[in-house]
């Protein structure tokens, strides 16, 4: 039915057939990352200097949500990529390292409210590969005010206080990277 369709779209039979082996290429890396009705995603956990937190407000909800910055994974590039593009787009800047990424992948549901809404209504959740990085810049260096932005304002905060911040359906997650990237805030 696919191929079909192509067709009477005027995509040739060589073009038709790199895009079907591309596709079934990143089928298994993507089922790998995310379990059915699973969104694939990356989060940071962004230190600075003092090993303080960068928390972000979210401009798209009327209450007030704190979050670290996190994004989906493009089907043709790997977590790092993807963490790496996150920081860029959210925060303005790619003065940053990764320092440690890990262990689990994790995986929070959004509140039935949200389910088929959110991200188009494709997923049920995310499941995220989680990494610490470091900033290297200045504050000034960020800049929230991007041309698709996430956040509305932002601050450092205590890694073991964003917990409290975040919406209730991702508290777990967070508890559990704030637990795991502790022994990260002052390297």
């Amino acid at each position: 039915m696919t191929q079909l369709a192509m067709q009477a779209d005027g995509v040739d039979r060589e073009t038709m057939r790199k895009m079907l082996v591309k596709a079934s290429l990143a089928a298994p890396a993507q089922r790998q990352l995310a379990p059915h009705g699973y969104r694939p995603g990356v989060g940071i956990v962004l230190f600075n200097r003092d090993g303080h937190v960068f928390a972000g407000r979210r401009v798209d909800v009327d209450h007030e949500a704190w979050q670290m910055p996190q994004g989906g994974i493009d089907t043709d590039e790997s977590p790092r990529d993807a963490a790496l593009r996150e920081i860029r787009e959210e925060l303005g800047t790619d003065k940053v390292e990764i320092i440690a990424e890990a262990p689990d992948l994790l995986t929070y549901d959004l509140p039935a409210h949200l389910v088929g809404v959110t991200w188009s209504g494709g997923w049920r959740g995310q499941r995220q590969r989680w990494f610490a990085m470091r900033f290297l810049g200045e504050d000034d260096d960020i800049n929230v005010a991007t041309d698709n932005p996430e956040f509305s304002d932002w601050r450092w905060v205590e890694l073991e206080d964003f917990p409290a911040l975040v919406v209730a359906f991702k508290r777990d997650v967070y508890q559990r990277i704030a637990e795991q990237f502790a022994e990260h805030r002052s390297q």
